[in-house]
């Protein structure tokens, strides 16, 4: 029963944002007594920690996946980013904004953690990247990870890029185009122009 509730939770929890979904809202959705609800989770906070991890996991998993799929060094980098863009809505009722407002310690174990994989996950991306001709080799690997992954933080705060102007998904698209453009080499270029010409098109 706990794994049924923890994953309605997330589901709802995806899709209305943490502060939203009450335990009167789940028990309802799953057809049971909240004091069910109560029995697998003693507190909210307890459901809300859980879900906020369960998702992170969901995200390396389907990571782990697109590895699998043997995609080169940028095409990695835009399956990478539809995963993500689950947890990036634009709405003020988005997982990641209400998390961050209402359960902030739980942000930020949650940052922390996300922090580690992806600054591995671009450093071991940006040095593929070199050995398959598509970015330049002269580059500090080291260098590059920290400003990508630094710089990603930077983009998802609303003060400097407000959602009246941008889109979290355009401006996640904007921010790989500005990262492969300024790394890559002509086979590399040429890769991101047919992206960005077929499916890969920012929208706002």
């Amino acid at each position: 029963m706990k794994e049924t509730i923890l994953n309605m939770a997330t589901e709802m929890f995806l899709e209305y944002g943490f502060k939203s979904v009450t335990m009167d809202d789940i028990a309802e959705k799953l057809g049971i007594s909240k004091k069910t609800i109560y029995a697998n989770y003693a507190t909210k906070t307890l459901l809300v920690q859980d879900v906020a991890f369960n998702i992170l996991e969901t995200i390396q998993k389907n990571i782990v996946k697109i590895k699998e799929k043997q995609l080169n060094a940028i095409e990695e980098l835009f399956e990478a980013k539809k995963q993500i863009s689950l947890f990036l809505k634009d709405e003020k009722t988005s997982p990641q904004f209400q998390l961050e407002k209402y359960y902030p310690k739980i942000f930020a174990n949650v940052t922390r953690k996300k922090s580690d994989l992806v600054a591995c996950s671009i450093e071991e991306n940006v040095t593929r990247g070199i050995n398959e001709g598509l970015f330049r080799k002269e580059i500090d690997v080291k260098f590059i990870s920290t400003l990508y992954h630094e710089g990603s933080n930077v983009i998802r705060n609303s003060r400097i890029f407000p959602a009246e102007h941008y889109s979290k998904s355009n401006l996640f698209q904007l921010y790989i185009e500005y990262h492969v453009r300024g790394i890559a080499t002509k086979k590399g270029l040429k890769i991101l122009e047919d992206l960005l010409n077929t499916n890969e098109k920012p929208t706002n």
